[in-house]
């Protein structure tokens, strides 16, 4: 029980304390009248400068902010990025992925993105390596002992080893195999010492055999139970390739309902496991064309990053102030091959005329665009290039007067005949607007000394059958001759013969002088010795007059916009274009420096 004395003492804390809370509101309401309500209307007095500061504090904040962003120019900058998907068009068809059998602008490119090889030429024009870190040749240069990188493996995982580049070698060697390649391996004999190294010797000394072994690998494991008649036609080539190189395979999607319209979309993906890094492009899409057209259109819409097989920007692109434009040197000749074997050109003193009668200086300013103008069956750039022993200059009076002493007499028209025959000869050429260009300032050159000239401009299979069974007078072409001064094959007598694998001298050339020299160069590592070894050749070339070599040819490439990291120079052949495609960009963003 709670006594009396004790509710009293409750009773009166309570009392204080309601007392205390009393005076504390009456504090309070004192104090905001004192302090607030009585000064409010003082405020109301000085808002002009209460709200002047309000705005300066406002543009103060609105001023850094902007500034920040300005000074954003200086400490970040467009910088390339990782990503995206870059899709390139090729003039041409895809059938054949395999590096045994890819031939073609489009089988070649898809085949260099998919498949590695021991070297590889960079965007130098130099054999740099790939697969293998090195060679090593013997004393005689005759045995070359080839060393590969540690821990190589296909796309699917399976180790890369030497076992893999004897397979690849001695299938081209097997003539059932029938490999593009057969007859450059003939002779060759191909071994492993270990799963490292691959040693290679050759029956004589070749100074170009480093350039041999540019060609793709393919892997055994895949493809050694496979009968070598069947290798061409095996799904391994179309749909399920596997290589070494920096992109795998992903898919293909073939489109159109008639030759004209078909296409065929090749979709390839990063391989992470590439020896030089994991490419930075996300998806690469190699796209067939048949016709330019189509591929422009594809171009103009947006659909394609870049464009291969034009001789220059389409009429609709020149004020394109966005796109860019790659023009690159190759290591090969545009050259008129003129036929000695055909009547019209067994006559030396006519094939003479013929090439003196043509100023290349005016030639090539008709061309549209800048290129290496050529004097000699072997490059400036090489070695064996001697500038004192180059083709017959240019002279309209001595070629007039060497058909004059060959019997041809100018008519009264200005043509020439002999025994009542006119002086003609058929020019044939790929139809393309660069050659077009070139084949009608030909026939003018040679019409002013009284040859006329007929012009065959054929689509490019057409063109390639004439070339393979030499059905011309006369041949506007260019060929490869690549970073060594080799070239056997294109003046060779015995690359003139029907028995021959390639037949690529194709003016049918026979000469026992040249032959000789051409077979002395060859097997030559001093380039001192070398090039007095060829000065034979080259004398009997300028001499015999075989063709009229014009410029070097150029890969012509059509980018969207910048292809980060490609930096070309100097080509052996197109898809050289890839050497370091690993490390190209595409894309673009803003980074802090």
């Amino acid at each position: 029980m709670i006594d009396r004395k004790t509710k009293l003492r409750w009773r009166r804390n309570v009392r204080r304390g309601r007392r205390q809370v009393e005076d504390l509101g009456s504090q309070a309401e004192e104090n905001l009248e004192r302090h607030f309500f009585r000064r409010f209307g003082k405020l109301l007095d000085v808002r002009r400068f209460v709200i002047g500061w309000m705005l300066l504090v406002v543009l103060l904040l609105a001023g850094v902010s902007l500034q920040t962003r300005s000074l954003g120019g200086y400490y970040k900058t467009m910088r390339p990025v990782k990503g995206g998907t870059y899709s390139e068009g090729i003039l041409g068809s895809f059938t054949n992925a395999s590096p045994l059998y890819a031939a073609g602008a489009v089988n070649t490119s898809v085949s260099k993105l998919l498949f590695a090889s021991l070297f590889k030429i960079d965007q130098n024009g130099a054999l740099v390596s790939d697969l293998a870190v090195k060679y090593v040749a013997d004393a005689n240069g005759v045995k070359y002992t080839v060393t590969l990188r540690d821990k190589l493996t296909w796309h699917d995982g399976i180790p890369l080893t030497a076992d893999d580049v004897v397979f690849t070698y001695r299938t081209i060697q097997n003539a059932d195999a029938k490999s593009p390649l057969f007859s450059s391996w003939q002779g060759i004999k191909v071994e492993a010492t270990n799963i490292y190294t691959v040693v290679f010797t050759l029956p004589n000394s070749l100074s170009a055999f480093p350039y041999s072994m540019t060609n793709g690998i393919v892997p055994k494991h895949i493809l050694e139970n496979v009968p070598v008649t069947q290798l061409r036609s095996v799904p391994f080539n179309t749909n399920q390739p596997v290589g070494s190189g920096p992109f795998m395979w992903n898919r293909v999607e073939v489109t159109g309902k008639t030759p004209e319209t078909r296409e065929e979309k090749v979709g390839l993906i990063p391989f992470d496991g590439y020896h030089e890094g994991k490419p930075n492009i996300d998806n690469f899409v190699v796209r067939s064309f048949r016709n330019i057209q189509n591929m422009e259109e594809s171009f103009y819409s947006g659909a394609l990053d870049a464009m291969v097989g034009l001789d220059a920007a389409p009429k609709k692109l020149k004020d394109n102030k966005n796109i860019v434009e790659y023009s690159v040197p190759l290591e090969g000749l545009v050259s008129v091959f003129l036929k000695t074997t055909s009547d019209i050109f067994v006559d030396v003193k006519v094939r003479q005329a013929v090439v003196q009668s043509i100023d290349q200086a005016s030639l090539l300013n008709g061309l549209g665009f800048p290129a290496v103008l050529a004097n000699s069956p072997i490059l400036r750039s090489q070695t064996g290039y001697d500038k004192t022993i180059v083709q017959l200059a240019y002279d309209k009076a001595v070629a007039n007067a060497l058909l004059d002493s060959a019997g041809w007499t100018k008519g009264a028209n200005g043509m020439r005949f002999k025994d009542k025959k006119p002086l003609t000869f058929t020019l044939v050429s790929q139809n393309t607007e660069g050659y077009s260009l070139v084949t009608k300032d030909l026939q003018k050159q040679w019409k002013s000394v009284g040859i006329d000239v007929v012009v065959q401009l054929q689509p490019g299979d057409d063109f390639q059958g004439s070339v393979s069974r030499h059905d011309y007078d006369a041949l506007l072409y260019g060929i490869a001759i690549g970073p060594d001064p080799d070239v056997f094959a294109y003046w060779h007598s015995t690359q003139a013969n029907l028995s021959s694998a390639t037949r690529l001298n194709l003016s049918e050339y026979k000469s026992a002088v040249a032959d000789k020299s051409l077979e002395a160069g060859r097997t030559r590592t001093d380039p001192s010795v070398r090039t007095v070894k060829y000065r034979p050749f080259l004398e009997a070339w300028r001499s015999d007059a075989p063709a009229i070599v014009l410029y070097q040819p150029r890969f012509y490439y059509l980018a969207r916009s910048k292809v980060f990291s490609f930096n070309p120079r100097l080509f052996n052949e197109p898809s050289d274009r890839f050497s370091n495609v690993s490390q190209w960009m595409i894309r673009q963003q803003k980074i802090v420096n």
